[in-house]
Formats: C-alpha cells, sequence, structure tokens
C-alpha cells in the first residue's frame, strides 16, 4: 500500500542525523529512568524501610503502567501530528521523574513511578515510529542503530553516573540529574523534529474503527508475536544475571559495574556497526544470524562456574552485545511490517505486547530458579534454555513478515 505523498518528509543529512541524536536522547533518559531502579534497590529497602517484595512492586509499576498506557494510547497516537504528541508526552515523563526526585517516601515514589511509566512507556513506540516515518527503508536499520545505542549509553554511562550522584549526594540527585536531561533533548526534539502529519492525510478514523483496522491484519499480528519472543527470549535469564554472577560465580559487589561497563561499551561500538550491516545484508537475513548467535552467550551465561573475572566478562559481554544487536534488525523488521497509515497505534499496541512479555518472562525465570542450602542458584540453565526456544521461534517468525516500503512483497 503506498504512503500519502508527504507521509515521509524529506530532511538534509544533516537535520536526519541531529534528529535520530535528539530520539536517542529521548530513548536514553526513559531507559535510565527504568534501569536505575534496579541497582538503587538496597538504598530503598534501607531507607524506606520496605521488604524485597514491595521493592519489586515498585519496579515493576514502571512496566506494568507503560502496559496498560500503551494499550490506551492506541486509541489517540495516529490521530495527531507526532511531533506535538512527542514533545507533550516527554514533557509529562520529565515532571513524573522530576516527582521522583522530590519523593518524601514509599508511596508517593510508588504514586510518580506510575506516572512515569504511564508517559514514558508510549515514549519508545513514538519515537520508533518517528524513525519509520521519517527515514527510507533502505537507511531504516542504520537508523535504528543510532537509536538504540541509547541502552548501551545509559549502561555504560548513565547507570554507572547515576549511582554515582547517589552515592555522593542521595538518591533523590540521581531523579533530578534525569530530569534535567530530559529538559535539554526536549528542547533539541523542539527544534529538530518536523511536523509529522503525514499519516492524517488519509483521514482521522475513529478510535475504535482505528484500533480494528490494525488488529484485522494478520501480518500486525505476527509482529507482534516476533516482538514478543524476542523481549521473551532475553527476559528470563536479565534479571537475575546478577543474583547469579554473586551467588554461583563468586563475583563481589565491586566487580558488577564493571560488567555492564564492558557490555555497554562493546554494545556500544558495535551497534551502529550492526545498523549499517542490516542495511546492507538485509533485515531478515542479519536477525536470523544474530538470534542464533545470541543463543551461545545465553546458555554459557546460565551455566557458567566459578571463573576468572576475565572469562566472565568475555561471556558477559558476548551477551550484551548479541541478545541487544539483534534488537536492531528485528525493530527494523516489526516498525517495518505495520501499514504506514496506522504505525503509530501499530507501534504503541506493539510496545505494550512488549511489556507484557518483560513482565512474563521475568515471572517465568523467577518461578524457574530457586536457591540451595547454600544460596546457590539452582536451574538458571532452564531458563536459559526457554530463551533458546523463543529466538529460534523468533527467527520462523520473522520470515513470515511482509515489509512495507521493501519494494518486495516478502520479507527482506
Amino acid at each position: 500500500m503506498p504512503a500519502a505523498p508527504s507521509s515521509s518528509p524529506q530532511l538534509s543529512p544533516a537535520r536526519e542525523r541531529w534528529l535520530l541524536l535528539t530520539i536517542a536522547g529521548i530513548q536514553f533518559t526513559h531507559i535510565l529512568d527504568f534501569m536505575i531502579m534496579m541497582p538503587l534497590g538496597p538504598q530503598f529497602t534501607r531507607i524506606f524501610g520496605i521488604s524485597d517484595a514491595q521493592f519489586g512492586l515498585l519496579v515493576s509499576a514502571y512496566t506494568l503502567s507503560a502496559g496498560v498506557s500503551g494499550l490506551l494510547a492506541a486509541t489517540y497516537v495516529d490521530r495527531f501530528d507526532r511531533r506535538a504528541l512527542l514533545l507533550s508526552l516527554y514533557a509529562l515523563f520529565a515532571l513524573a521523574t522530576l516527582a521522583c526526585g522530590l519523593a518524601p517516601g514509599y508511596g508517593f515514589l510508588m504514586g510518580a513511578r506510575i506516572a512515569a511509566g504511564v508517559f514514558g512507556g508510549v515514549l519508545s513506540a513514538l519515537a520508533q515510529t518517528i524513525v519509520a516515518d521519517v527515514v527510507p527503508f533502505e537507511r531504516r536499520g542504520r537508523a535504528m542503530g543510532v537509536v538504540m545505542s541509547a541502552f548501551s549509553v545509559s549502561t555504560v554511562a548513565g547507570v554507572p553516573l547515576g549511582l554515582w550522584l547517589a552515592s555522593w549526594f542521595d538518591w533523590h540527585a540521581t531523579f533530578f540529574a534525569i530530569a534535567a536531561l530530559c529538559a535539554v533533548f526536549c528542547a533539541g526534539a523542539w527544534a529538530t523534529l518536523p511536523p509529522l502529519r503525514g499519516h492524517l492525510h488519509a483521514g482521522r478514523p475513529t478510535v475504535w474503527r482505528g484500533i480494528g483496522e490494525v488488529l484485522v491484519e494478520r501480518n500486525h499480528w505476527r509482529a507482534f508475536a516476533l516482538s514478543a519472543v524476542m523481549i521473551f527470549t532475553g527476559f528470563t535469564v536479565i534479571p537475575f544475571i546478577t543474583i547469579y554472577l554473586q551467588a554461583n560465580v563468586g563475583l563481589s559487589d565491586r566487580d558488577i559495574p564493571l560488567i555492564y561497563l564492558t557490555g555497554g561499551a562493546v554494545t556500544l561500538l558495535t551497534a551502529r556497526w550492526l545498523g549499517r550491516v542490516t542495511d546492507r545484508l538485509g533485515k531478515v537475513p542479519t536477525f536470523n544470524r544474530l538470534a542464533v548467535a545470541a543463543t551461545v552467550p545465553i546458555m554459557a551465561t546460565t551455566l557458567l562456574p566459578p571463573a576468572p573475572l576475565a572469562v566472565v566478562l568475555l561471556v558477559s559481554t558476548a551477551f550484551f552485545v548479541l541478545t541487544s544487536g539483534r534488537m536492531i534488525p528485528g525493530m527494523a523488521i516489526v516498525t517495518s511490517a505495520g501499514v504506514p497509515r496506522l504505525r503509530g497505534t501499530f507501534m504503541v499496541l506493539n510496545a505494550s505486547v512488549q511489556s507484557a512479555a518483560m513482565g512474563l518472562a521475568s515471572l517465568v525465570g523467577g518461578l524457574i530458579i530457586a536457591r540451595d542450602a547454600a544460596g546457590r542458584v539452582e536451574h538458571y540453565w532452564a531458563a536459559g534454555l526457554i530463551g533458546v526456544v523463543a529466538s529460534f521461534a523468533s527467527i520462523a517468525l520473522a520470515r513470515r513478515l511482509h515489509l512495507h516500503g521493501s519494494g518486495q512483497g516478502t520479507s527482506v
């Protein structure tokens, strides 16, 4: 189906580059806002006098509210200029993050985390939609590599700096700093984003008709399934890596930041290269190769015995690079699977699917693993094996998708 003539604004190379960097900055802040909660857990449990279960609820509040928000956003996201919508939601997210920094207690912080999830959960889908609207198909893999490098930057720089602020001042300072960065990137988005109204040229569908049009497309359902298994592949393992490395492999608290620093730094270097490879070799072939390759460090991580730090770094870095690297062609595939005029609604529904898959995978992993009498983690390999099965399932799904803008009737 051809897109409306003006659905893809023509930007100069310089302005496109600045737009992608701004979108990556927006991604960086809301990813960091989510990630920083986990290493701050010991402070929260001590300061607020809460249990581990209550802290777990504090973390999951963001993901759950993001999932619900995505479903609600499907009723309006394709009815407005994407630029105006992104700026509005991002400003509200910044205020919610500021509220986290101002929280005097557990209850207030819980409310602020829910608000941050409501606005932040939609931002990722909306940012990816804008990239798909603005960047032509043949360069979309490279563009996704730039935007998704935000995860690596948040790991290698954001989390360590956030923890440094928390150690020198207190945890409030970390959220104040994130809110200040949001203000900077909001100004950048105001300057670099063009009006994005091309999807409105076909008329504004009624709320339920727009959702209905997304849901009747079989290609969309296959894309949702691909998103779910891509997320499931990693998140049966990711939430428990630190626990396993300390309890079974013998790493200390001081070693853990080095794991994330090294993995994030190498991933940052490889992300843009993988984006270029994706465009050169094709989205689906690149994804298939990375999905197979990722199964090796997944199983190596979950079976790792006590080992020197150098060996652990080798395995953990391979895990970071390949599990996050496959998401570059993977998300280029998913965004291209959406009908262009319905892409906003499609992407926010996809974000809800990903949030649900993340929560379900973490739950499954938590139910599988156990502790023996010495406190060592058992059955972690089984969680990894489920991730491997999900990775191979993602390969089968990717091959069945039609990608709009590829110029072919089959996946490329």
